[in-house]
């Protein structure tokens, strides 16, 4: 899978607003950038948990 180039990005957010409104849209921009925030944290939580463990093994 390549990267997305400028006109690609044009279109997806075309179609976006074709199917969901404009004012429906920054809503959905919104929770989708939530979703990630709390995801990023999740993993990071879990990465931090395993390293504490791996440490407690090694003493």
């Amino acid at each position: 899978m390549g990267n997305l180039g400028f006109g690609e990005i044009i279109l997806i957010v075309f179609f976006a607003l074709l199917l969901f409104g404009p004012k429906k849209l920054p809503e959905l921009g919104k929770a989708a950038g939530t979703t990630l925030r709390e995801f990023k944290n999740a993993t990071k939580g879990i990465l931090e948990d395993d390293v504490e463990v791996k440490s407690k093994n090694n003493k």
